[in-house]
């Protein structure tokens, strides 16, 4: 397991990278189509300003399966109280206390129809934990609320229903597929506005130093592009 200070280091290697260069990195170990995520797991609000909506961490995963149980009709104050029990039994992850700080919440909704697996509570809850963001090929809901938060999310959906009666929590930091891309627990997932993409932990040192070429050089050429057009240079190029 990586200390925290090693992952902060790795974290410093990728800031400011854009997925994009990322990407060519992997194409640059050999890994041309992996670990991109599908265009439409996409982020829930951009920040054309400070770029405030990108993500740089290390994967906290969790899969969910579809439920086999119902509610069932019931009085509101038993059912107040299935619905309590069920987020403390069945479905009561990602659990807080087990965060790390840089970590991104990865979590594997498979093709479940109506659940929001991020709401505005519990994303605020794992920020406050030490994430710095959330992955879905699921649904979030709250989301007027999650992007007022500026909580980086990125899904899939938009959906309404809540975990209780829908779904049930598989397992926790263990391999899952989200958007057709393996991600182990601890892998690296960086994403912006062109959407997701997850480095094995054990080639992120690679992937970066690509990256940051590719990076650099992009800057350079768009700089003479900018003094040529008579455009102040912003942090995009500088």
């Amino acid at each position: 397991m990586l200390s925290d200070d090693e992952r902060k280091r790795i974290v410093g290697l990728f800031e400011g990278l854009r997925v994009t260069d990322v990407n060519d990195g992997m194409d640059a170990v050999g890994l041309q189509d992996i670990g991109t995520m599908p265009g439409d797991i996409r982020p829930l609000w951009r920040d054309l300003n400070a770029f405030s909506h990108r993500i740089y961490g290390f994967a906290h995963t969790v899969r969910f399966l579809p439920t086999n149980k119902r509610a069932g009709r019931m009085p509101t104050d038993q059912f107040r109280k299935w619905v309590a029990d069920w987020y403390t039994t069945l479905a009561n992850a990602p659990i807080a206390a087990d965060i790390r700080e840089l970590d991104v919440i990865v979590l594997d909704g498979g093709e479940i129809p109506d659940c929001g697996f991020i709401g505005s509570y519990n994303s605020l809850e794992w920020i406050d934990a030490g994430a710095v963001g959330a992955v879905t090929n699921g649904g979030c809901r709250d989301t007027d609320e999650i992007i007022r938060q500026k909580v980086p999310v990125y899904s899939r959906h938009v959906r309404h229903g809540i975990r209780p009666g829908r779904v049930e929590v598989d397992g926790i930091n263990i391999p899952v597929s989200v958007g057709g891309v393996m991600v182990r627990p601890g892998d690296f997932v960086a994403a912006d506005g062109d959407g997701v993409v997850i480095v094995p932990i054990e080639l992120v040192e690679e992937v970066a130093s690509y990256a940051r070429e590719v990076q650099e050089a992009d800057k350079k050429g768009r700089r003479g592009f900018f003094d040529h057009l008579g455009m102040p240079h912003d942090f995009t190029v500088s």
